[in-house]
């Protein structure tokens, strides 16, 4: 695979400040690295300090300027810390990237447990809806902003295998698309991108063996997973004067998948027939 799809295309961003939850890996950090790229000042946020650190690092070999914050976004107070952290260093909130997340345990619905369900929308939802709180808040301020919030193609579609994991991504749409009209007089443009199957550490945490990440790909309308750079490249734009008229909507990246049968869903079919 080419890796050259991994790396966001730059922008202009000089100057802007940005906070990225879920920046330790994966989407977060490719969004947070390509941020700086654009000359952003990032404010990485996530669970784990080391892999922020390593994140920060990455964003200054880029070019850019960023700190490390703790944060675990179910919790209000750590919420309100980082933002009013993300204040104190810079001055200032141009945009945001909600994009951390946790999958929880596949279960059928009947099988699941009231904890994991808990987990998993506190987590995916009221985090994000903690953190958007905090954000709008500090970008009413100055009058401007652009959000943006990661559901997923399961926010769109329902997923076989977690119905937590799903509702809390559709909530997420319905809260992008709510708070998007709140504030569209406000100066606020709130938009989610919803990826499909990407290449990151959730992925192979649900399919563990090179045969089932074969399979999986496979089963794409494009044959091959997302790459987090492509991701990454949908929130810059989203955060960018570029899109500027742009605000309410839901980008599903997915390879195809929610426009319909792909080539191997109809071979599949053709030989069942």
């Amino acid at each position: 695979m080419d890796r050259a799809a991994d790396r966001a295309a730059p922008g202009d961003l000089r100057g802007k400040v940005v906070i990225v939850t879920g920046a330790g890996d994966g989407i977060g950090r490719a969004a947070a690295v390509a941020f700086g790229a654009c000359g952003a000042r990032v404010v990485a946020a996530g669970r784990r300090l080391d892999e922020l650190v390593q994140t920060v690092r990455q964003v200054e070999q880029a070019g850019g300027e960023g700190t490390a914050m703790a944060a675990d976004i179910s919790r209000p107070a750590e919420v309100e810390r980082l933002v009013g952290g993300a204040l104190e260093r810079y001055g200032a909130l141009h945009c945001a990237f909600n994009n951390a997340g946790i999958f929880g345990r596949t279960a059928r619905l009947a099988d699941d447990t009231l904890e994991n369900w808990s987990e998993v929308i506190e987590t995916n939802l009221t985090g994000t809806w903690l953190c958007m709180k905090h954000q709008v808040a500090a970008m009413l301020e100055r009058g401007s902003g652009a959000i943006v919030n990661c559901s997923s193609v399961s926010g769109v579609l329902g997923h076989l295998g977690s119905c937590a994991y799903s509702a809390s991504k559709h909530g997420v749409v319905g809260l992008t698309r709510s708070a998007a009209l709140q504030y569209a007089r406000r100066g606020i443009r709130v938009n989610a991108v919803c990826p499909g199957s990407t290449d990151t550490s959730m992925l192979r945490s649900v399919y563990r063996t090179e045969e089932e990440l074969a399979r999986r790909a496979d089963m794409l309308p494009m044959g091959r997973f997302g790459m987090p750079g492509e991701i990454a490249s949908i929130v810059l734009w989203l955060c960018s004067e570029a899109s500027s008229f742009v605000t309410g909507q839901v980008i599903c990246a997915d390879g195809g998948v929610t426009a319909g049968r792909g080539e191997q869903g109809m071979k599949r079919r053709e030989r069942k027939e």
